[in-house]
């Protein structure tokens, strides 16, 4: 059909054989029908509801620390120039072309925020995760192409997206195969009811949207990095390099990162010791004293994602300290407002994603919340 495939809902009854479980899974497909893509663990996965009552009035926090931060476990990266972009044949066309870039000196988290950290936030400020509160149909569909029809209100709960591994080798197309949209599933109980949180406190929190990251932010006085702070922080000084690390495969050698290791999405050998999340700080450290710069997570950028924003700032004269484009476009789901996500995850292997590639741009609604999504701040 040459036409955009819309949301497609579906309630699933899970079995166990020692618990039986009602798993609500919510299965969002937005898919333009051009020849095939090369499959990727970022761009074609589903996006998160918004909540009810979430704007920017939720940001509104305390900000007492804004001009006193504490750079404590943080590090300072330089003000310099670098080549931003595509490095090898991995590269996607929104990675080109490669392009001169200057930033300012600026200070970025050394891991990413953990569990412990993002607790003490929300023990200070009452917090409460978009995960955490029910979607609003009203604000759903301003991502959605005009005509698509409510679900029944019984799905439109507070939920979030978590990573289940297949039992057997499945189309990677179908990224239904392997993500499922769990009630309950939040930062405190990651993986959905029934998980938690304790003694992982030196964890990456993760199923935090864009929304709730910026608040964390604002509330330590620090901010996102933009793209360009990010892939210059994750380059460690190294010049045109593939990796943090420099150009070794991520496969040879020694552990580099924490990665899907194996055939995605069912069976992972476990080489570099973990299958999901990894402790921050489990990996040799990049150039500049950053950890996890490749691998575990996904990390938050404060830039909207636009598909074609390269093309629209390459200048011979380089550009300097650019924040991104004025307005988000990405032509899979056009409705969509998303923001730029980078660095990959523990799903992340060569085959299918390449996503610790220090180039590879990403990009996911503001109120997506995943397993596999977290965020590091920045200050100047």
């Amino acid at each position: 059909m040459n036409k955009i495939v819309l949301i497609l809902f579906s309630v699933m009854w899970l079995a166990s054989c020692k618990q039986p479980e009602k798993q609500v899974e919510v299965i969002a497909v937005a898919q333009a029908h051009s020849p095939k893509k090369k499959v990727c663990c970022e761009s074609n996965i589903p996006n998160r509801f918004k909540p009810v009552g979430l704007s920017n009035a939720v940001l509104a926090l305390p900000d007492e620390n804004e001009t006193h931060t504490n750079h404590a476990g943080m590090v300072w990266v330089p003000a310099g120039s670098f080549r931003m972009g595509a490095d090898n044949q991995q590269a996607e066309p929104d990675e080109y072309p490669k392009h001169n870039v200057t930033v300012n000196g600026f200070w970025i988290d050394k891991t990413e925020v953990t569990n412990a950290q993002f607790e003490k936030f929300v023990k200070a400020t009452g917090y409460i995760t978009t995960a955490e509160r029910k979607p609003d149909w009203n604000e759903l569909k301003k991502q959605m192409p005009p005509g698509t029809e409510k679900p029944a209100d019984s799905l439109l709960v507070a939920a979030s997206l978590v990573f289940v591994p297949a039992s057997h080798e499945v189309n990677l197309n179908d990224y239904s195969q392997w993500w499922a949209w769990k009630a309950g599933a939040n930062w405190k109980h990651p993986h959905g009811p029934g998980s938690n949180i304790k003694g992982k406190e030196n964890y990456p929190v993760v199923q935090v949207s864009w929304f709730d990251a910026v608040a964390y932010s604002k509330w330590a006085g620090k901010r996102l990095p933009t793209e360009a702070e990010w892939e210059r922080a994750a380059r460690g000084g190294l010049e045109d390099k593939i990796y943090p690390w420099g150009n070794q495969k991520v496969s040879e050698g020694l552990p580099k990162a924490n990665t899907w290791e194996g055939s995605f999405p069912y069976k992972n050998i476990q080489r570099d010791h973990y299958y999901y999340l990894a402790p921050v700080s489990s990996f040799a450290p990049n150039g500049y004293g950053l950890y996890d710069m490749a691998g575990n997570v996904w990390e938050w950028c404060a830039d909207l994602y636009n598909n074609n924003y390269y093309k629209t700032i390459s200048n011979p004269a380089g550009i300097k300290n650019p924040q991104g484009p004025g307005k988000s476009y990405d032509p899979d789901e056009p409705y969509a407002i998303k923001r730029v996500v980078r660095g990959g995850s523990f799903l992340c292997n060569d085959s299918y994603c390449s996503g610790y590639r220090v180039s590879r741009r990403m990009k996911t609604t503001e109120d997506s919340g995943m397993e596999h999504l977290g965020f590091r701040c920045v200050s100047n």
